[in-house]
């Protein structure tokens, strides 16, 4: 987390959290989602504009991270942004030498791979679990015969809580306050 951002916590420690207004989809893009967006449905049906200035993303992965319960977000200065993740909060590239880097750019050690019932790769990593970029699945394919990464087969709906994350802040917000 950067230097200003805690400095600000710790001047505004009561900012209240906000909810919905970021996603991240399933090839590690992220997403502003205004009202307008968040009245048209969930993410990722309902999107919202492609954030592409490059200071901002890169501000937004250096105060990524997760809660207690499993929840991701981004540490906005005083105010903590909650993600809605369209599939896992780690998007993997996989690089020479079957390297494994986040969407943020940090690296990663593989300790177990996992195929699920739609035909999608993920890692288990040191950083935590994440879906293998649809870009990058012929590595991993090629990992995988070389015997590096044996996938265990798992089903999809089960993959959030078995690896303790929650891809709609938003919506577990709404169930826990109704």
């Amino acid at each position: 987390m950067d230097d200003i951002v805690r400095q600000a916590i710790a001047k505004w420690p009561n900012v209240p959290h906000c909810f919905g207004w970021l996603g991240l989809d399933a090839r590690g893009n992220w997403y502003m989602r205004d009202d307008r967006v968040q009245a048209a449905g969930p993410f990722p049906q309902s999107k919202g504009s492609l954030l592409k200035h490059d200071k901002l993303i890169d501000f937004i992965q250096r105060n990524y991270e997760s809660d207690d319960q499993g929840q991701w977000f981004f540490q906005n200065g005083p105010q903590r942004v909650y993600v809605e993740l369209e599939a896992t909060p780690w998007v993997w590239r996989i690089g020479a030498g079957h390297s494994v880097a986040a969407h943020t750019g940090q690296t990663a050690r593989p300790q177990r791979a996992v195929l699920d019932d739609q035909g999608r790769l993920y890692l288990e990593t040191d950083l935590g679990f994440g879906l293998i970029h649809t870009l990058d699945v012929e590595q991993a394919a090629d990992a995988i015969e070389q015997g590096l990464w044996v996938p265990e087969e798992m089903a999809s709906g089960e993959l959030p809580q078995r690896f303790g994350y929650v891809c709609s802040p938003a919506a577990r917000r709404q169930t826990i306050t109704t």
